[in-house]
């Protein structure tokens, strides 16, 4: 741990994980649990999350960019993480936040080094550049125990298919895999939680995760009824 990790005061929380994993309605529980126990909560994407990030986001993920090469790629990757941690997220953890991003640096390691191919070292670098000696506290690995297809059909459901999506699911198989590898070699950090039939299941997975830096989650993992929202609000949509 970093000099600077030891005097913060904040917590970074990270959601990682393959297309349609579920990574943004279990942020947005969390996100509203914290908030009602009294914490600033500081709610975050990657790459986005500021306006130069945004516009970033959108030349990377735009389908049209077909020419775009893949260290062009990794660099507008690196580009937007080093703007919202400087932005963004090293004020916010010194005031005391709680920070929950979804989506951070293992996602580059994943897509880049699993997907894309790109070395392992070389990326590791770019990572720790753009970072400034940011990383988050704890990983929540979100994982959806079905083929990466099937991952892709539940991400885009509702929209067309992005430029990361479209590239099919033996690349995302990789990616998975890759997600996979990380969580196995720093298990203290990542955590992996498969995604149950109820979302209620699921977010009680999380809150178990996270309980050791958030004491009070252990009696709410204990009450039923401070989840089932999340499974009317699945029959709802």
């Amino acid at each position: 741990m970093t000099d600077q990790a030891q005097q913060r005061s904040g917590l970074f929380i990270t959601f990682e994980g393959g297309e349609g994993a579920g990574k943004t309605t279990h942020a947005s529980f969390l996100a509203n649990a914290l908030t009602e126990h009294g914490y600033e909560v500081v709610r975050l994407r990657e790459p986005g999350g500021t306006t130069v990030g945004e516009q970033l986001r959108a030349i990377v993920l735009d389908p049209a960019n077909t020419q775009l090469g893949i260290h062009t790629e990794l660099l507008i990757y690196e580009a937007a993480r080093a703007q919202i941690v400087c932005e963004v997220i090293k004020p916010a953890l010194e005031r005391g936040a709680v920070v929950l991003c979804d989506r951070f640096a293992d996602s580059t390691i994943a897509y880049q080094v699993y997907g894309r191919g790109l070395p392992l070292d070389e990326v590791m670098r770019a990572n720790e550049f753009a970072c400034q000696g940011v990383w988050p506290d704890r990983t929540i690995l979100m994982t959806t125990g079905a083929s990466a297809q099937k991952g892709l059909t539940r991400a885009t459901l509702h929209h067309e298919a992005d430029r990361l999506e479209l590239e099919g699911a033996a690349f995302h198989e990789r990616v998975n895999a890759g997600f996979l590898n990380i969580a196995k070699e720093d298990p203290s950090r990542v955590r992996v939680v498969e995604s149950a039939s109820a979302k209620s299941q699921t977010s009680k997975l999380i809150f178990e995760e996270l309980s050791d830096l958030f004491p009070w989650m252990r009696e709410l993992i204990d009450d039923p009824e401070y989840f089932a929202p999340l499974d009317i609000r699945k029959v709802h949509n």
